[in-house]
């Protein structure tokens, strides 16, 4: 009968051993005089009985008494088992099992011998994940909740039956903490059925159980304005809301006798959202775009603000005089579109034949006019805030788009001569001494340095200041020749107010000189208020 285990034997500390006459160090240092009393104890007879013995008693599922089997082998051998195993209680069992086995004796903590001792590492202990996604948002603190619901409860005691529409915009800006001229949208997105009336129930029911209040406010504002199972926002979604600011704020109240122009106003504020927000030019607004832009500070600002001239962002009033009154100058039989010959006029013919011919391929941009060989309003809108404001990326990815004949991504040294080409001729025209392109193209990419040798890329624009430059240079003139003399006043006034574009400066200077146009011509007019008053520099 073999035996396994045997090669582990010296492992036995000699301290247990308790040999007569045989001190622990004698063993230490001679391991095989204990694997020789090893061999001797299991070659007697006796241990052979106690061995079969305890395989009978497993076999038949009988408990095994270990220390019984010893005690009667110890007995009946008598003096024949070497002193060692007097002194040391019970024998070892097999070394398969780990509790007697000597590769086991000397573990801090032995695993249960029913499984595997790897068992404990494999399976790591479970840790409980706090739930990190919700579907419909966050669920709000309680601490929130009942401060919400305590303000409605204040808000509804004096309304048992409900809120009417002109009664709801305390609780659009106090309690929903959004801008009151979202009031109506939100009164209609709560009452469903149309009945006029927002209930406390049906109020908490939308705005807390539809875990409104637990999110952030551009998602509340994107879900107000949103069509029911629509991902993402149209134009269409932004009217009731300009209709409601038309209707209240009290910076738009003189063109409340005018609804022609307070279409054309709510139509621009419109297109100028679209044109920063809308990057991906689909025509639909997302939440992740929406979340990238300005809008909702600009929301904020005008709920706060009397002069609505004030909020530059989107809203102005006077930057949509500067944009109708400009397409009303173009447009000479005013049918409300205009055609090439229209737009080679913009800026006092500032523009070059071959890129107003690129804007009409309208590979730029699609025209929404649906009219053949003609731009409507809104196409002219996306236009002149690409033209007046070549910093920003909506008006480098606008021209990019243009100067790219072959739709290649890039922008190659034959490309921008092309377009230079009617620059130069020009030039000449005018008497004025031509920079020739050799000169042109080392200094554009000096003006860009292009990651790539000979070509320059959208990312390379985007990534350089002066990129705006470039495309003055290529069909701009008189940008052209304005940026080659660097006017110190204008450089001057570009650092007093760094935070204004390139877009708020010219709508600024375009709007004083279309003021200013608009009183001489009343006074040319004969008109007696004019008269009456002095006249006064607008500066």
């Amino acid at each position: 009968m073999e035996i396994d285990g045997v090669n582990d034997v010296h492992i036995l500390d000699p301290e247990l051993l308790q040999l007569p006459g045989l001190s622990p160090l004698s063993v230490k240092t001679n391991p095989h005089i204990a694997e020789e009393l090893f061999s001797q104890w299991l070659s007697l007879p006796e241990t052979g009985r106690l061995v079969k013995s305890l395989i009978d008693d497993t076999k038949s599922s009988t408990p095994v008494s270990v220390s019984k089997n010893c005690a009667n082998l110890n007995i009946s051998c008598g003096s024949a088992l070497p002193s060692v195993f007097l002194n040391s209680g019970t024998p070892p069992l097999s070394p398969r099992s780990s509790s007697g086995s000597p590769r086991f004796s000397r573990q801090k903590t032995s695993p249960s011998s029913l499984q595997s001792p790897l068992r404990s590492v494999r399976e790591p202990k479970r840790q409980l994940i706090p739930q990190f996604y919700f579907q419909h948002g966050r669920p709000p603190a309680k601490e929130l909740k009942e401060q919400c619901i305590s303000m409605v409860d204040h808000y509804f005691s004096n309304y048992i039956d409900g809120l009417r529409m002109d009664e709801f915009k305390s609780i659009t800006k106090e309690v929903c903490k959004l801008p009151s001229f979202l009031s109506s949208v939100l009164f209609r997105k709560i009452d469903t059925k149309c009945t006029g009336i927002v209930t406390r129930d049906a109020f908490i029911k939308y705005w807390v159980d539809g875990h409104m209040l637990a999110m952030d406010v551009t998602t509340q504002i994107y879900n107000i304005l949103r069509q029911t199972g629509c991902k993402y926002l149209r134009q269409a979604d932004f009217k009731p809301v300009l209709d409601e600011l038309l209707a209240s704020h009290p910076g738009l109240e003189f063109l409340r006798n005018t609804p022609e122009f307070q279409e054309r106003y709510a139509e621009t504020v419109i297109y100028r959202i679209f044109y920063y927000i809308n990057r991906s030019g689909t025509g639909c607004i997302t939440l992740r775009e929406l979340k990238r832009g300005n809008l909702i500070a600009a929301m904020q600002q005008v709920d706060e603000e009397d002069d609505i001239n004030k909020v530059i962002r989107y809203f102005s009033y006077e930057h949509f005089y500067v944009i109708y009154c400009r397409f009303w100058e173009l447009d000479g039989d005013h049918d409300f579109f205009i055609d090439k010959e229209n737009l080679i006029k913009y800026g006092n013919h500032a523009l070059t034949y071959r890129i107003v011919d690129r804007i009409f391929t309208q590979v730029p941009r699609k025209f929404t006019s649906k009219v053949e060989g003609k731009m409507g309003y809104e196409d002219f809108a996306y236009f002149i805030l690409a033209e007046e404001d070549k910093s920003s990326e909506s008006s480098l990815e606008y021209w990019f788009k243009c100067v790219d004949l072959d739709g290649d991504g890039v922008i190659t040294p034959n490309e921008m001569q092309f377009f230079y080409e009617e620059q130069l001729h020009r030039m000449e025209c005018i008497t004025q001494e031509p920079v020739l392109f050799e000169d042109i193209l080392c200094q554009i990419f000096d003006m860009i340095k292009p990651e790539k040798e000979n070509c320059i890329t959208l990312q390379d624009l985007k990534a350089s200041k002066l990129s705006g430059n470039i495309f003055n240079i290529l069909f701009n003139l008189n940008k052209f020749m304005a940026f080659e003399t660097r006017d110190p006043f204008l450089i001057r006034q570009e650092r007093e107010n760094p935070t204004l574009t390139e877009w708020d400066r010219f709508a600024q200077r375009e709007y004083v000189r279309l003021s200013m146009e608009e009183d001489v011509e009343e006074v040319s007019n004969g008109s007696a208020d004019v008269w009456d008053e002095p006249l006064e520099s607008p500066f």
